[in-house]
């Protein structure tokens, strides 16, 4: 397990990001066996004990598995439990609409946000009735402006869905449908050093240039690496914390809970 330091420069900013709490309206519901909300508050327990000073949360995404309202409610009585603000986008099992609803009056909802030498662009991938990703216009409107607006500001770019491919074959057709139209925007800025993503329920770290891109476990079940079909994997669910520096250098590791923590039934299969 890594921890990250204590921060100690001023320009750094110390990032949390949970994704895929899949939390259910329902205090008896289970996914896939699992507790999702006791997984949830275990994982910020964790947090709490791991990353002083916290600066900014991100949840990126399947905050529900239901989409319903007591569900989201849930989520944000436990982000109450974090001494930072959290900001969020919708996943495929969320319901868009109502989290915009609903965000709006706890400043959950953020085109971007600009802390340090950084913005961080939060993008909607979601779509109705739809696995899969799309960035609508309005979205890559979005991002166009976030990027021409920025100013000499260093960019990581929050998404749900996976842009690019994982060697999972189950989720490639899961992932982001127009990740050329994203790419063609960030490889062509120096700017952007980091695209941040959940869905996959497990960890990628690659580099694409000048870009990072990071994947992170979901606060619940985990999904096996590179598997053909779908499959749970037997690592407890964790979290992401990254610190950005006011040089664009990032640092960041995966910190999860200790084995057998929170795994999936035996046999659990489907999703």
């Amino acid at each position: 397990m890594s921890t990250p330091a204590t921060t100690t420069s001023a320009a750094a900013v110390q990032v949390v990001q949970l994704t895929d709490s899949h939390i259910f309206a329902a205090p008896d519901k289970r996914l896939l066996g699992l507790d999702t909300l006791a997984s949830l508050h275990a994982v910020i327990d964790q947090v709490l004990e791991e990353v002083t000073p916290i600066d900014l949360v991100l949840a990126t995404g399947d905050i529900t598995q239901d989409g319903e309202e007591p569900a989201y409610q849930r989520f944000i009585d436990a982000m109450t439990r974090l001494p930072a603000p959290c900001h969020w986008i919708p996943g495929n099992h969320d319901d868009a609409a109502r989290m915009a609803e609903l965000g709006a009056a706890h400043d959950l909802n953020r085109a971007w946000v600009d802390i340090g030498a950084w913005r961080i662009v939060m993008l909607d991938s979601s779509v109705p009735g739809s696995v899969a990703g799309h960035l609508d216009e309005e979205q890559l409107a979005r991002l166009d402006e976030a990027l021409a607006t920025a100013g000499e500001r260093y960019l990581m770019v929050c998404l749900h869905h996976h842009p690019v491919a994982i060697g999972s074959a189950w989720m490639e057709p899961l992932g982001l449908d127009n990740s050329d139209q994203l790419f063609a925007r960030l490889d062509a800025d120096p700017r952007v050093r980091v695209v941040l993503w959940g869905h996959i329920h497990q960890t990628l770290d690659q580099q694409r240039g000048h870009i990072r891109l990071l994947a992170s476990p979901s606060t619940c079940v985990q999904f096996a690496v590179g598997s053909a079909d779908f499959a749970t994997g037997a690592q407890p669910p964790g979290y992401r914390w990254l610190q950005l520096h006011g040089d664009g250098r990032v640092e960041t590791a995966i910190s999860r809970l200790p084995a057998g923590c929170f795994v999936p039934a035996d046999g659990a299969s489907g999703y």
